[in-house]
């Protein structure tokens, strides 16, 4: 494998807060041997499915398949074939607020993570619903309304879950829940994969293991069979770094020993203090939004690669 994508999206110059963070959705094509990068996917969404203030517009995790990347936005699922990078499908639903993982099934239906209403959704090829599930095992519709377009709620937040990943094993539906710390299967209620320590994203099966990001750096490796973890990689410690590497979220693995894993820019958090001045916390722009390439066999930083030139501000999935 020569090239891969990275998908995330280009970040407004003004700090907002954290649901209107992002102007552009932006994919990169990266040719691993000379490390040459090309914007090949430049898009916004269309204002009839933003929330009217301040819209917050960025890809979020995709998957890759058959020459075809399966990418959603805030509230849009979208199929851009890696041809021409020309969208061939195109579903916006009501109920969509906060995607953060869009995947296809081998019967041809679509898995969605839709994060705002807390579900995974299963759509037809054609955008049909055929099923949801909420995360927490409830009423998907106990804390939400089938009548509210929900693409014009600019956050559903706080979250109770924070789903954002969806996988299969044999195929049952897996999801990854971020505050939990853990996997679930929808499928199959009583099957789940405890993380725990640090909020995780992610989800690859790759060589009958299941690669698991934690936001401070660390990577997670849990077998596919018997579902408990096998490793544990610290890549700050790895690092050579004496400071926070960054929001880590998307993995690849290469083979059993090389591994890509992305890191976003830490955005600022504002704090009011007593006396009415400001504080910026968060270690903002410490660390520049990068993909970095680990052999977690010798626990070595093999390179770094600094995406900021290319306008990605925040990378959501390496495909």
């Amino acid at each position: 494998m020569n090239n891969i994508y990275l998908v995330g999206a280009q970040q407004k110059s003004e700090v907002l807060k954290d649901w209107e963070q992002f102007k552009r959705s932006i994919v990169l094509d990266m040719n691993l041997s000379n490390q040459k990068v090309i914007k090949v996917i430049d898009y916004v969404s269309p204002p009839e499915v933003c929330p009217d203030m301040n819209a917050s517009i960025s890809f979020t995790a995709a998957t890759l398949s058959n020459q075809k990347l399966y990418v959603g936005t805030q509230t849009e699922v979208i199929v851009f074939n890696t041809q021409n990078f020309k969208s061939e499908k195109y579903i916006s639903l009501p109920l969509f607020n906060d995607i953060h993982h869009v995947k296809p099934r081998k019967n041809g239906n679509l898995l969605v993570v839709n994060t705002g209403l807390e579900m995974v959704i299963e759509l037809s090829a054609n955008g049909k619903i055929i099923n949801y599930w909420n995360v927490l095992g409830e009423d998907p519709w106990g804390r939400f309304s089938k009548t509210t377009d929900y693409r014009k709620v600019p956050t559903t937040k706080p979250h109770q879950s924070h789903p954002n990943y969806v996988f299969e094993l044999n195929d049952e539906i897996w999801v990854t829940r971020c505050l939990q710390k853990d996997a679930i299967c929808v499928t199959e209620p009583n099957k789940k994969i405890t993380i725990g320590r640090q909020l995780i994203h992610d989800g690859i099966v790759f060589n009958n293991k299941i690669y698991f990001t934690q936001v401070d750096g660390c990577i997670v490796i849990v077998n596919a069979n018997t579902l408990e973890i096998e490793k544990v990689i610290n890549l700050l410690n790895i690092s050579g770094k004496d400071k926070k590497l960054g929001w880590c979220r998307g993995i690849k693995p290469l083979n059993e020993d090389i591994v890509l894993v992305g890191f976003s820019r830490i955005r600022p958090s504002r704090k009011i203090n007593k006396d009415g001045t400001t504080e910026w916390l968060g270690g903002y722009g410490v660390m520049p939004t990068r993909l970095a390439c680990y052999d977690i066999k010798k626990n070595k930083l093999l390179w770094e690669k600094n995406l900021e030139d290319y306008d990605l501000n925040v990378i959501y999935s390496i495909n």
